[in-house]
């Protein structure tokens, strides 16, 4: 049985610790790190620990290790892997835009992912989208339901580097889809995409199912820079 709060292993805590001092200017890129001993004992852990944590971010792109000099810190956005996505969702501290970014991906890939989803499985997207009608009018409900709907699309476009790609969101997709559905439009917005996209994918429509898709991942743009504008005055007034 797995112990319940379990300590995080001394690797996870080392390359977390590395990765946040990255994104918080500490090592900007082009920066070296401190030599090994002194960079081992400031994050209290081991050398051969500190060693693997730095081949895991060299492995993905935030370091170049070279042998004999100093590690160097890379810009991450230019020369990093599908991988510093992920770590960049689980560190918890997300560069400035990052949602918005990631939107703006969604809005270039969803189309493309939906039209060959309704072209390659039409009634396998039918099915899915029929348990819209039974979706609860809670942000909860729409979160959890629009991940495995998207998640969805991208298995039955039959490229599966689209449900890599979107693989490396999970949780964090929800999560931040919940501060979105929490708004009535965004649910209703929703509701619209589900049932139009639902009468293309039965009419086997492709250009119309990425038509659906590109205008309702333009307005959710929309709304959301609208939801962030609300969600930071709100927290402005609670300082």
């Amino acid at each position: 049985m797995l112990a319940i709060n379990a300590p995080q292993r001394p690797v996870i805590h080392a390359e977390q610790s590395l990765v946040t001092a990255i994104l918080d200017g500490v090592y900007p890129p082009d920066s070296t790190l401190p030599g090994e001993r002194d960079l081992a004992a400031s994050l209290g852990v081991t050398r051969p620990t500190l060693r693997e944590a730095m081949q895991r971010l060299a492995r993905d792109g935030w370091l170049t290790i070279r042998h004999g000099k100093s590690t160097r810190v890379n810009d991450f956005w230019c020369e990093g892997g599908l991988n510093v996505l992920s770590t960049l969702v689980h560190c918890q501290r997300l560069p400035p835009n990052f949602v918005l970014h990631l939107l703006e991906v969604r809005l270039a890939l969803a189309p493309a992912y939906t039209e060959a989803a309704v072209r390659h499985a039409a009634l396998r997207v039918v099915s899915i989208l029929a348990e819209a009608s039974d979706l609860g009018d809670s942000a909860e409900a729409f979160a959890a339901y629009d991940w495995q709907l998207h998640r969805a699309l991208t298995i039955a476009s039959g490229n599966p580097v689209y449900t890599l790609i979107l693989n490396g969101f999970t949780g964090f997709y929800e999560e931040m889809a919940q501060r979105y559905f929490a708004h009535p439009e965004a649910r209703q917005l929703s509701r619209f995409f589900y049932t139009t996209l639902r009468e293309a994918a039965q009419a086997s429509d492709t250009v119309a199912a990425a038509r659906i898709s590109r205008t309702v991942m333009q307005e959710s743009i929309t709304l959301w820079r609208q939801a962030e504008q609300e969600h930071r005055h709100d927290e402005g007034k609670t300082l």
